[in-house]
Parts: structure tokens; sequence; C-alpha cells
């Protein structure tokens, strides 16, 4: 599935709609995670607060009745790459910190955590570290045959 730009305005769309909601000149409010549920039948990306409130929805229409076998393994990288787009913003808004985005998936369950807003801690893409294993352990080797 490769993702068109009105999928990724859409997404940034719902981002912008999060961030408003949390100003930074408000006082911050106690949260831990941002919930982000994405239906593969309907599309709807929705996004709810620790306390089952929705914050926001919207629909992306190239999701809508996606037959992909890795939907779900695809989404987390997608929404990543709209946070980090918005990552000044997000790192702003009037939530106590430590809190996270979430993913979920239709019955409530944890896919992905897809970004954790800290001032000492950071979450690194998984998609970036993949194989690093691999590559310290041949570094390992060949620092071991020396």
């Amino acid at each position: 599935m490769k993702t068109s730009e009105q999928t990724l305005q859409q997404i940034e769309r719902a981002l912008r709609k999060i961030t408003e909601k949390f100003p930074a000149s408000e006082e911050a409010a106690i949260m831990t995670d941002i919930h982000i549920r994405v239906s593969q039948d309907t599309g709807e990306l929705t996004v709810f607060n620790d306390d089952e409130v929705e914050i926001t929805r919207c629909v992306v229409e190239q999701w809508i009745e996606n037959k992909d076998d890795d939907f779900y393994e695809k989404i987390p990288s997608i929404l990543r790459k709209c946070i980090d787009k918005h990552k000044a913003t997000i790192e702003d808004m009037s939530i106590l910190k430590p809190f996270s985005f979430v993913l979920e998936d239709d019955d409530k369950e944890t896919i992905a955590e897809l970004y954790l807003v800290d001032d000492e801690t950071v979450i690194i893409d998984p998609d970036l570290m993949e194989g690093l294993d691999d590559d310290l352990n041949k570094f390992l080797d060949d620092l071991l045959k020396d």
C-alpha cells in the first residue's frame, strides 16, 4: 500500500486537531496516552484520551475496506512519519509529560507505541533500528578476530 498525499494530509489534519485541543498556553492536562484507533473496514481514524473521550476523528479514504493482510503492520510507520512532521507542536501540547501516542486496533488492543513525549527519553522508530543487531554482531565478530 503506497500512501497517497491525500492520506498524509488527512492524518496531519487529525494531528492538528489534537494539538488544538491542548494548546501550549493552557494549564497542562493529566493524561498518560493519546489512543489512536484505525479501522481497516471503515477507514476511520479515531483519537481518544485516557477516559475514552473522543478527541477527533476522520475517515482516511485510502483505508476504506482495505484488504491487505499486513494493514496493521504498515500503519505505524505512516503515523510516525506524520507525527514526526509535527513533532515541535506535539511536544508543546499542554499535557503533563511523559505521555504517549499509542496505536490500537478496533478491539482496543495496543498495536504499537508511536511516539513518547518526555523531556529525557526518546523512542527511536523501530524501522530505523531494523538490522542493528546483525550489524552489531558482525562488528563484534570482526573485532574479536583481531
